[in-house]
């Protein structure tokens, strides 16, 4: 069971979230060097229009710190910084969207899954719907969508590529 630092009305801050074995919270300084790495690992970026440019990354280095929405996921047992959830009220029609990257030393242990979910379902209480994009050749952040009860909802092309949208409803 998920519990959560902030109160329903704050859905659009950025709060604290903590389950079995996560803790959902802002990025900090010292979670920079990780982050960043998600931001320009190939493999991470495999199915995110490959690593980020560096100047880009230098941008992002400088907003990322306390961002509205941006959630670092951080292993309870030892603190290591997993992976980035991130939610955007209205991003997408109006919607909530979910994204989420993890390093790929953690893929395989199910935290992605413990923390979308857990991120899905604290977004919920304050909002209609959550979606979330995915390419459609991503099998596993298919299945991870899937698994925490996310539908498909719409296939399109963005980005060149073929996209799958899923929502979940409050």
């Amino acid at each position: 069971m998920a519990t959560s630092s902030a109160p329903a009305a704050g859905h659009r801050a950025t709060w604290t979230l903590t389950t079995r074995r996560l803790l959902l919270r802002p990025v900090r300084t010292g979670d920079v060097p990780a982050v960043t790495r998600l931001w320009t690992d190939p493999t991470v970026r495999h199915h995110l229009g490959g690593p980020v440019a560096d100047h880009v990354v230098r941008i992002r280095q400088r907003r990322i710190v306390g961002a509205p929405g941006v959630h670092a996921v951080v292993r309870e047992s030892d603190r290591a910084l997993l992976g980035l959830v991130t939610l955007e009220w209205g991003a997408r029609d109006g919607e909530t969207e979910i994204s989420y990257q993890f390093l790929p030393e953690h893929w395989g242990h199910g935290y992605a899954r413990e923390a979308v979910a857990a991120a899905v379902e604290r977004a919920l209480e304050g909002t209609p719907s959550v979606v979330a994009v995915t390419q459609d050749a991503n099998d596993r952040s298919r299945r991870l969508l899937e698994g925490i009860g996310m539908t498909h909802a719409v296939s399109f092309e963005e980005f060149d590529a073929h996209q799958v949208l899923y929502r979940k409803r409050a």
